[in-house]
């Protein structure tokens, strides 16, 4: 349990979480990476190759060959040791072992996703479909623990959301069950399965899961809206837990050095973040993505950047903006805002979040009811 206590983050992204974005954010002070999302049936056909040229194991699709960049899942192990947990979407306990023992070697970590609300991973039963599944979800995480974890001696995990804003009582009981499997460690996105990143987290329940996966001696990590670490630090010195750890998505899209106490400016992250795309021969594309997530839309470069289709393109595009850089760019909640590094100091009674309305009596009443079961 104690690798895992206390540390900060980069949240699995689909599109964002490959391995420029996670290669930047550990040089940032990231202490845990996750990789994006993929699928146990996906990754289970793709075939081993060590890149010598790039230093990384590639997980390479040969059924796409004819396309330039038929990599699946690229890591590279000099800097990711020992900090880099993969993320599986199953619905299926028997593929989900088999898509595991696939990279398991080449990962720390195999986490379940059990948090996305995409419809991709509703229709086909998994991310937040297992919420509804606790059956299927834990069977799941216990085949991963038996087969996967132990013999190789690797952290299994899940990340979930919370089952209902105002009752704490069904997200409790699921997360008994989910420690109750062997995991090493869980992640909590403090929404519900029906809210989207634009709303305020509810946090809550943070400190009620705690008492449950401490329990069980299982690290517990918080995921939502926060900006930067001291942003994520000062929230933890407030609720009075240490060990809890913290998770930042859409934050570390747009500013990969939140992990930093000295958050960059836009102008400055633009420029090193293609750089890193370059030396991992990242495809010219998905660079552009995660860069128009770096760039404030209102900027005039956005538009610039959206004409972009090389990385050189990019590079000269990056080394012409001026004055309006210098400001630190940071999206939380689907809303841009530039700030500047004074803005972003947390102290004394300062809120870290917009606390979600509820009912303290509820609440009360919630923790009582639990009580009384136990």
């Amino acid at each position: 349990m104690s690798m895992y206590v206390g540390k900060l983050c980069l949240a699995p992204m689909v599109r964002s979480g490959e391995l420029p974005m996670r290669l930047m954010v550990l040089q940032y002070g990231a202490d845990l990476v996750w990789s994006p999302e993929i699928i146990d049936r996906k990754i289970r056909i793709c075939t081993r190759v060590e890149n010598s040229e790039l230093g990384t194991i590639d997980f390479v699709d040969m059924t796409k060959q004819g396309l330039r960049n038929p990599v699946i899942f690229r890591t590279k192990r000099a800097i990711e040791l020992g900090k880099l947990i993969f993320q599986l979407g199953s619905a299926d306990p028997a593929i989900a072992v088999e898509g595991a023992l696939k990279v398991i070697k080449d990962v720390d970590g195999i986490d379940l996703n059990c948090g996305c609300p995409k419809p991709f991973n509703v229709h086909g039963g998994m991310g937040v479909a297992l919420l509804l599944n606790p059956d299927l979800l834990t069977l799941i995480l216990r085949n991963l623990v038996e087969k996967v974890g132990i013999p190789n001696k690797k952290p299994i995990s899940a990340k979930i959301r919370l089952l209902d804003a105002i009752d704490s009582i069904s997200t409790l009981e699921l997360v008994d069950k989910i420690c109750g499997t062997g995991i090493t460690y869980l992640t909590v996105h403090c929404r519900t399965r029906e809210m989207r990143n634009r709303e305020k987290p509810i946090r809550n329940f943070v400190e009620r899961i705690y008492q449950v996966t401490s329990k069980f001696g299982v690290s517990l990590i918080v995921n939502g809206a926060f900006r930067c670490m001291k942003e994520f630090f000062h929230f933890r010195q407030q609720i009075g837990i240490p060990e809890i750890g913290g998770m930042m998505a859409e934050a570390a899209e747009s500013n990969p050095t939140v992990f930093s106490s000295d958050v960059k400016p836009w102008k400055h992250v633009v420029k090193e973040f293609i750089d890193t795309c370059i030396a991992v021969d990242n495809h010219p594309a998905n660079t552009k993505y995660i860069l128009l997530n770096q760039v404030p839309g209102k900027s005039e470069y956005y538009q610039k950047f959206s004409k972009c289709k090389t990385h050189e393109d990019m590079k000269k595009v990056a080394d012409n903006i001026e004055n309006d850089g210098d400001k630190i760019h940071i999206r939380v909640k689907q809303k841009d805002k530039l700030y500047t590094p004074e803005e972003l100091e947390f102290s004394g009674n300062k809120r870290t979040f917009d606390e979600h309305k509820s009912d303290e009596k509820k609440a009360c009443i919630d923790c009582e009811v639990k009580e009384n079961k136990n």
